[in-house]
């Protein structure tokens, strides 16, 4: 791991560390949208042996048990297993890394990650990885958000920073947060890591918050990228973000909620 990938890496780690509750608060019913079409894509059945990478609070596993699947989830940050063990205690949690995955060859019937592929400091090795332990013809499928303008909760956020905050602060550098948001580009990491039969589908969702206040704050303290740019910005900088962010989002309210619109993909692979 180069110099600039365990950068990002600490960094990533000690802003889950510190993001535990406001993300199962916040993020978490945006998220669990997704897993149901992602356990869909690696079509699992009562036994599949299924590995939840990134796990987080648990709920891509735990959903996985519910189909009597045997998931084990596995996660870098301890205070994200500690919350996933709190909430399902009787399953299994590891903690490991991505890109590093404890486990031997061929362990598993299929392979999964919510989201987690965009705080990874080197996602290719990660999905070289979920290829290694898989079965033959097990199957991998991640999710990612789909491009900004597709995703109006980010897009009223990042276009308040861009137009009120300081974009110069000081964050270790990651891959490009956007990057699997172009379906070509997930299926050449899927395939340059060994699976046939790549596949993206597109998926709308629905976020539903309580007002302008609450999306900015899942933000600010559930989010690791753009929680550290907006918690590095002055009490000014962020007033005008916070003010920007109640105007434009007017548009979105319906009967007293906030209701953004959403997007996400899934990509998966067979190893044949």
């Amino acid at each position: 791991m180069t110099n600039l990938a365990k950068e990002f890496r600490e960094f990533e780690y000690n802003a889950w560390q510190q993001s535990v509750d406001q993300y199962n608060n916040s993020f978490g019913s945006l998220t669990n949208q997704m897993i149901e079409p992602l356990l869909n894509a690696v079509n699992p059945q009562t036994g599949t042996k299924i590995l939840d990478i990134a796990t987080g609070p648990g709920y891509v596993a735990a959903d996985a048990a519910k189909r009597e699947c045997q998931a084990i989830g596995l996660d870098f940050s301890d205070a994200m297993l500690k919350k996933a063990k709190q909430l399902n205690p009787d399953l299994e949690f590891i903690q490991g890394e991505a890109e590093y995955l404890p486990f031997k060859n061929e362990e598993f019937d299929a392979v999964v990650m919510n989201f987690g592929i965009l705080h990874l400091a080197e996602p290719q090795k990660a999905i070289n990885e979920a290829f290694r332990v898989l079965r033959h013809p097990g199957k991998f499928a991640f999710t990612v958000w789909d491009v900004m303008d597709k995703c109006i909760g980010m897009k009223l956020v990042y276009e308040a920073i861009q137009a009120y905050g300081n974009l110069e602060v000081a964050l270790p550098e990651g891959p490009p947060f956007f990057y699997f948001s172009e379906e070509q580009n997930c299926i050449s990491a899927l395939q340059n890591a060994g699976f046939s039969h790549s596949l993206v589908s597109k998926f709308s969702l629905t976020w539903e918050l309580t007002n302008a206040d609450e999306l900015l704050d899942a933000f600010y303290q559930g989010t690791a990228r753009t929680g550290g740019l907006l918690r590095n910005q002055t009490e000014e900088n962020l007033a005008n973000i916070r003010a920007a962010i109640r105007q434009t989002s007017q548009p979105y309210f319906d009967k007293n909620k906030l209701v953004l619109p959403m997007s996400a993909l899934v990509a998966s692979g067979t190893k044949l």
